[in-house]
């Protein structure tokens, strides 16, 4: 007990000196970097204490955070690749009938027979998953690209694979040709997997620590806008029909055009300038822009000390993640919260919605599907608004039990649908429910986590690793939840609920409460626990690491 507040005393003393270098003064929001193990504190104490419940950084006298507009067009500008990420996710499966038919017409046409039905299954099987498949080598290749061209100039160079998918796919029914649209669900998946790296990673190097978990849930609000637009304009009313099909699919080119032509207004990440090109005076002045202040030399400080600790340090490659004890728990960290987020069953709840609409006697199933869509967007803007007051942690907690209840409640409804006709009704309260909870936690938190968990050198290999981990097991539901589902029909979300629990125990046990410090800061609590990890082992919740 003693040993562990020794601890904490010095942690404290340690940071009270960092500050007093860049300011002089005290500093009274400074007890937000204290963590003291629950298991040392009386019930009282805990009850004030928790890592949990601290002070934002806003709160302290000399931390006051201006949001200025070059801040809000650069990470506007940014989240437009996170809005082509879910529209071309959900694109797809609106205008399916009809696209399956140009599929029909086109084989008939060049074999004079119709298409068999199981190669017609398996075409449309490809379409769809294809796109997966190019997610997965997309993330895998972020670092490739930011290390090299940066950030900003990243995304902008991506926006060539968005226009070349969106022509592929645009004038496919032209060339009659379903080789171009599965081509181009292929290089728009690419594209979608570079973006899942580079908008995270842009807008968590960019922002005010403060702001950094608010920001960073904006990547979350462009995914879930984007799959409601794709609802939307794939109302046959609109463009989901036989004749306006080819531009919904291709439509992907718009966005790019718009981000294409804001880029080059948007400032470099300062960390890129500063760590990755030494460039000090292009950092300090991006840093006065993007915080609308001459007064940066905090912001300064923290990155110097960043790129020190990176010198010291050998560069860090994919294998070096888990090779190395300093970066192993933060990887293992990061790739089971993106697993959190693709194997907890939102795409089964989504799968399973239009039944469950039909089972309940709407007439409309496709607009309480939309209506779905809606609550996802809304409970979006509702984490983007508590994620720095309850924190990132709780919230993926609070987010996990809630989704597990709500998935036990449509298991029961589901299954007593048939005698119980009334109980469809609690099944699309459930999926709401469901909906809401998994845009609170396990929906916007594992995309930004992950800049927050990694100094500059590991955070492009970290972010590879974590998008190929999100891409992979989002492949993995997709193609494998429609035999499960054949197999333990309602029952098939009794195995989320238990999928749910053990990732709930897992981010108790072992996740951090991010909110509040620097990356410095959480990446020194990583490593001083490898350090001590070789002569101590305990159980003590997550946030008394750091």
């Amino acid at each position: 007990m003693k040993e562990g507040l020794d601890d904490a005393v010095w942690e404290l003393s340690f940071l009270q000196e960092k500050q007093e270098a860049v300011h002089p003064q005290p500093s009274p929001s400074l007890s937000i970097f204290l963590s003291i193990p629950a298991n040392i504190m009386s019930a009282t104490d805990q009850s004030i204490c928790h890592p949990c419940e601290t002070t934002s950084l806003v709160s302290g006298p000399t931390n006051k955070v201006q949001v200025t507009l070059q801040l809000m067009v650069a990470v506007g500008t940014a989240v437009i690749g996170s809005l082509q990420f879910g529209y071309n996710t959900g694109v797809i499966n609106a205008p399916q009938a009809i696209i399956e038919e140009f599929y029909n017409e086109t084989w008939f046409n060049r074999y004079s027979e119709h298409i068999p039905p199981n190669s017609l299954t398996s075409l449309w099987a490809v379409s769809v998953s294809i796109f997966s498949v190019g997610g997965i080598f997309g993330s895998f290749s972020v670092g490739l690209f930011v290390n090299r061209l940066g950030r900003r100039n990243s995304m902008l160079v991506a926006n060539i694979l968005a226009f070349v998918a969106a022509a592929l796919m645009g004038f496919s029914k032209l060339a009659a040709s379903w080789e171009m649209l599965i081509i181009g669900r292929l290089v728009v998946g690419l594209y979608s997997g570079l973006s899942t790296g580079f908008v995270p990673m842009y807008v968590g190097e960019i922002a005010p620590t403060a702001l950094r978990g608010a920001l960073g849930t904006l990547h979350q609000l462009g995914i879930v806008v984007g799959i409601l637009m794709a609802q939307i304009f794939g109302l046959e009313s609109i463009m989901g029909n036989a004749t306006l099909w080819p531009f919904l699919l291709s439509f992907t080119f718009i966005p790019a055009l718009i981000q294409c032509a804001l880029l080059p207004f948007c400032p470099e990440s300062p960390r890129f300038l500063l760590i990755n090109q030494n460039e000090e005076n292009k950092a300090k002045n991006v840093l006065k822009k993007l915080r609308g202040t001459d007064d940066v030399g905090e912001d300064l400080q923290e990155m110097k000390e960043e790129s020190r600790q990176m010198m010291r340090e050998k560069k860090v490659t994919i294998m070096e993640l888990f090779r190395s004890h300093l970066y192993r728990q933060p990887i293992l960290v990061a790739v089971m919260l993106q697993l959190s987020q693709q194997f907890s069953g939102i795409n089964a709840v989504f799968y399973y919605s239009t039944s469950i609409f039909k089972k309940a006697g709407v007439s409309q199933p496709v607009y309480a599907t939309i209506g779905a869509g809606i609550v996802n967007t809304v409970f979006t803007v509702v984490s983007l608004f508590v994620v720095e007051r309850a924190g990132r942690r709780s919230l993926h907690l609070i987010g996990l039990m809630g989704m597990a209840v709500s998935a036990v409640c449509m298991t029961i409804a589901m299954a007593l649908t048939e005698q119980v006709p009334a109980l469809s009704y609690v099944s699309i309260v459930a999926i709401f429910v469901f909906v809401a909870f998994f845009e609170i936690g396990p929906g916007p938190i594992p995309w930004f986590i992950v800049a927050e968990l990694f100094s500059q050198g590991p955070r492009p290999a970290a972010f590879a690793v974590a998008g190929f981990s999100n891409w992979t097991a989002n492949f993995i539901v997709g193609m494998c939840f429609q035999y499960v589902e054949q197999l333990t029909g309602p029952y098939v979300f009794i195995i989320f609920t238990v999928l749910l629990l053990i990732f709930f125990v897992f981010t108790y046990f072992k996740v951090p409460e991010t909110k509040g410090r620097t990356f410095d800061e959480i990446s020194a609590g990583f490593r001083q626990n490898a350090e001590k990890f070789g002569h101590e082992h305990n159980m003590l919740g997550a946030d008394s690491q750091l």
